[in-house]
């Protein structure tokens, strides 16, 4: 049941049409005030955004621009799934999109999910008030403060990383713009809200995420894994403290999820299960499956993003063979050929055999392909006849694969060399499951420190980047060694297949201080994203913007012509 929240609507058919004060007084719609702990518990079901963040993967370096020059020098003429993604390949401000799939969309889905949020932890303080519950009662609302707290801090989070720089320390952080962070219930019509600094949001994250760690429960839910449980919970705790360089944090809270189990058994077994799938729809399925151990949190969002891998923008050519098709420590050998393709550069490939029957085409082979367990659309008919309804995308947003990266990044730092060998060899491990290849191998440190010494290792694909974290957030106690480089490149690497199509790269690129280089056009124009550059704030949405709130600033105030303005450097 989904709840509208506000002032109890009295039936209107119940109205005395005797007085016009009684008519005044009674609202005109549906809305239900939050009275009970089951309607706090039903609302909290609307907690999250239905709008997913994918779209921003179209600002990274898993994209590539089917209209520019490939090595073969054929090119084509390709319209892009919507003007949207243009801009955003294109590093420029949206201006051409309000819906799902755009920052607008992100921007609406995460407010909307902050006020119902909002408005749970206030009717949870006027229900406790009232003194009137049993252990029972009190607990569940206790829970569901906690998971309030919990998605507040969430989505605040989610709107940092993609309309803030990135989190840069505590002093720095003081110098950049935040986002509004909203803690009660728009009661005013067009409320104007500040901004105020980045680091004033990390301190309210951080707050509400410890208050939700506090309260968290699993015992209320018919459907945990959507919702925020205890173990979802600890791992955001973990990739919240990842972002600030507060390793010791990341590593207490990820070993709080694994316990005393074995991680290898609470990562992907989907790799095993090649060809017991009827086609990718099952796959896509079965991959965010609540009944698999490495899913902690799941999102149901409406989004078409699936459909963009295969149109003008997608993941091809070299961006494709740095992750669903590329090279790795431990599958550099294994070699596989396109008897029917003609030129060399994409005849042969190296690629992990964990992707071979995951991975599909959308139109021509020749733009793209994509990984079917980040980007399944799962259609929902509302008329099969005239085949129409709503496309829906399960965002897998915490796993236990994403963790056991998160803990091997901050075991690197901490010195623990020998602590993240060993959680990279389980996330290695875990993909070569069900895998029957010779050429793989088992993952170790000189293999890493092999693959990762230089670019050329990894056969110039752009796998190995400048990695500027020190720069981007400056520490005292820890700094990006020599000796520590190798492992960092191999987590970068890792995370960027494992998140491929979902976004979240992009928030990586921002924290390391990464360079993208975009090649755009017929032309193949360079358009450059460098660290700290201030495109990294993607622009506040215009229509947010037009209300009054303060810009994202940008280093050239130059009028953008389509892709050729001020904001492109060439690349010698």
């Amino acid at each position: 049941m989904k709840l509208k929240y506000g002032i109890l609507a009295l039936g209107l058919g119940l109205v005395s049409l005797s007085s016009c004060n009684d008519f005044l007084e009674t609202v005109p719609d549906t809305r239900v005030e939050l009275v009970t702990v089951k309607q706090c518990r039903e609302l909290l079901v609307d907690a999250y955004s239905v709008y997913n963040y994918g779209c921003i993967e179209m600002m990274t370096d898993n994209v590539e621009d089917n209209n520019a020059p490939s090595p073969t020098g054929v090119r084509y003429n390709l319209r892009p799934y919507e003007l949207t993604d243009e801009e955003l390949y294109c590093f420029q401000d949206v201006k051409m999109g309000m819906d799902e799939d755009t920052p607008s969309g992100i921007w609406q889905g995460c407010y909307g999910a902050i006020a119902c949020a909002n408005a749970v932890l206030e009717a949870a303080d006027k229900i406790e008030a009232k003194g009137e519950l049993n252990q029972t009662e009190y607990e569940n609302l206790q829970a569901c403060r906690g998971e309030a707290y919990l998605v507040r801090a969430f989505h605040h989070f989610t709107l940092c990383n993609v309309f803030c720089m990135p989190y840069r320390g505590k002093e720095l952080s003081q110098k950049e713009l935040g986002i509004p962070y909203i803690t009660s219930p728009e009661t005013t019509v067009n409320p104007q809200y500040d901004r105020g600094t980045l680091e004033d949001n990390y301190i309210n994250i951080e707050k509400d995420l410890q208050a939700g760690l506090a309260l968290v429960t699993d015992n209320f839910y018919e459907q945990p894994k959507y919702h925020f449980n205890t173990k979802a919970a600890l791992a955001f705790a973990a990739r919240f403290y990842l972002y600030k360089r507060d390793y010791e944090k990341v590593v207490q809270y990820a070993d709080s999820v694994f316990g005393n189990n074995d991680p290898l058994t609470m990562m992907q077994d989907g790799w095993a299960k090649k060809g017991q799938f009827y086609g990718g729809m099952d796959a896509s399925r079965y991959w965010s499956s609540i009944e698999r151990n490495c899913v902690l949190l799941n999102f149901s969002t409406y989004s078409t993003i699936s459909r963009r891998w295969g149109s003008r923008f997608s993941c091809n050519r070299m961006a494709k063979r740095c992750t669903i098709q590329g090279p790795g420590p431990t599958w550099k050998n294994c070699r596989w050929t396109r008897s029917h393709v003609k030129d060399e550069f994409n005849k042969s490939f190296a690629m992990h055999p964990c992707f071979n029957s995951y991975c599909y085409y959308r139109g021509d082979s020749e733009y793209g392909e994509f990984f079917i367990g980040t980007s399944g659309e799962q259609f929902e008919y509302t008329d099969k006849l005239a085949g129409i309804g709503y496309p829906h995308m399960i965002r897998t947003e915490f796993t236990c694969d994403q963790l056991i990266l998160e803990r091997a990044e901050a075991k690197a730092f901490l010195g623990d060399i020998e602590g993240c060998i060993a959680d990279l060899k389980v996330w290695d491990d875990a993909h070569q499951q069900g895998q029957t290849s010779g050429s793989l191998q088992q993952l170790t440190g000189r293999l890493i420190e092999d693959f990762y010494a230089n670019d050329a290792a990894a056969e110039g694909f752009g796998i190995v980047k400048d990695i500027h974290i020190d720069e981007v957030c400056p520490s005292d106690k820890y700094h990006l060694t020599p000796e520590i480089a190798p492992y960092i490149q191999c987590c970068q690497h890792y995370r960027r297949i494992e998140t491929v199509h979902t976004g979240a790269r992009f928030f990586d690129i921002k924290r390391l201080g990464l360079e993208i280089v975009h090649t755009y056009g017929k032309d193949g124009d360079k358009l450059v994203l460098r660290s700290l550059d201030p495109r990294y704030a993607i622009q506040i949405p215009t229509e947010v913007l037009s209300a009054g709130l303060q810009m994202n600033p940008r280093a050239s105030e130059a009028p953008e012509q389509a892709c050729v303005s001020a904001d492109m450097v060439p690349v010698k």
